[in-house]
């Protein structure tokens, strides 16, 4: 097994007119295209259409997959038919490049990358940010053929992150990543005492929106638990491993850092999942309290406690298994008292 601990525009211009509404569109899925998400298939095929408007699409069954409703995370295969209902797609206006940028590398090889990605830094662009982590690395990078994200982080996430260099890479891992057959282990640091006894939690997700704000077309995306035989529900599984208990310095409120691993990716998983349970990531600014979310950032925690920590899946080529760890950003152990950073050190290495 490889154990890899990481390292360390001028003037306005009109906007171009609308082209005509298209006609109701169907398309065959080639071997190329295998494995991608419905909505990344669709984005490729869609140039020129908001992708808001192909979320909303989605939602509302207009696309079909097979002649089904189907979700944006599914996943596309060979032969299946996509429908597209006529969309009015706009020439898009000339959007500023990507500025490169170098990631810290955790691991690489001709394969893949796995990257260190800081919290505060989307994983792609879309939904009102320009760019993320996937363009800034392809723009620091123009002579690869072949850069893609191979899984997502929230974008107040740090921590682990792999990027496909190949089709037959990213193909291969994701199908690992379905199947429950990497280990994604993250540290969280949650309000309160975490009871011992609770060290599972099953409960399904569901995804539903927030009422809009005046002004937006749509309200927020928000996530939360549901009964089994909720229309929407999703599968979700988490298991939890308490590290430390502690109070942060200047500040009398117990917490408590945890080690979480996901046996499933539903979208803020480990957020939901530990605010159900009546303990809220520190910093959460979703699910968690505002209030306390202020007098935290007093004490110096600016962002959301929760760092993708370790990764293990077998090598997409060679079939190795490999172990990554991210160290927890300076930003986060800063805060944590000497004898929780220790515990950090004696569960250092990954497996």
């Amino acid at each position: 097994m490889k154990n890899i601990i990481g390292a360390k525009p001028a003037g306005r211009s009109a906007a171009p007119p609308a082209a005509a509404a298209q006609q109701v569109r169907f398309l065959t899925v080639d071997e190329e295209s295998a494995g991608q998400r419905l909505d990344n298939y669709l984005f490729r095929h869609l140039k020129g259409v908001p992708k808001t408007h192909v979320y909303r699409v989605i939602r509302s069954g207009e696309v079909r997959l097979n002649k089904g409703r189907a979700q944006a995370d599914a996943r596309v295969a060979p032969g299946d038919v996509v429908r597209l209902p006529p969309l009015r797609v706009a020439e898009p206006a000339a959007a500023p490049p990507a500025p490169a940028r170098a990631f810290d590398l955790l691991y690489e090889d001709e394969a893949l990358i796995a990257v260190d990605k800081p919290a505060g830094v989307a994983v792609h662009g879309g939904s009102g940010v320009s760019f993320g982590v996937i363009e800034q690395l392809r723009a620091a990078r123009p002579q690869a053929r072949f850069l893609e994200l191979v899984h997502r982080l929230d974008r107040d996430t740090s921590g682990v992150l792999l990027v496909a260099k190949k089709r037959s890479a990213l193909t291969a891992l994701q199908a690992q990543f379905r199947g429950r057959e990497t280990g994604k282990t993250y540290l969280a640091l949650v309000e309160g005492d975490w009871p011992a006894r609770l060290k599972v939690i099953d409960a399904p997700l569901a995804r539903y929106l927030l009422a809009p704000t005046p002004g937006q077309a749509e309200g927020e995306r928000r996530v939360k638990v549901v009964p089994k035989d909720h229309p929407d529900a999703m599968r979700a599984l988490t298991l939890v491993r308490v590290l430390a208990r502690l109070t942060l310095p200047g500040d009398a409120a117990p917490m408590t850092l945890l080690a979480v691993t996901i046996k499933t990716g539903r979208t803020h998983q480990i957020r939901v999942h530990l605010a159900s349970s009546g303990h809220p990531i520190a910093g959460d600014d979703k699910y968690g309290d505002a209030e306390r979310r202020r007098a935290l950032a007093r004490l110096g925690l600016k962002r959301m406690f929760l760092h993708a920590w370790r990764l293990s899946f077998d090598h997409p080529a060679s079939g190795e298994p490999v172990a990554l760890q991210a160290p927890l950003p300076a930003e986060l152990a800063d805060l944590l008292p000497t004898p929780a950073r220790a515990t950090l050190e004696t569960n250092d290495e990954p497996h």
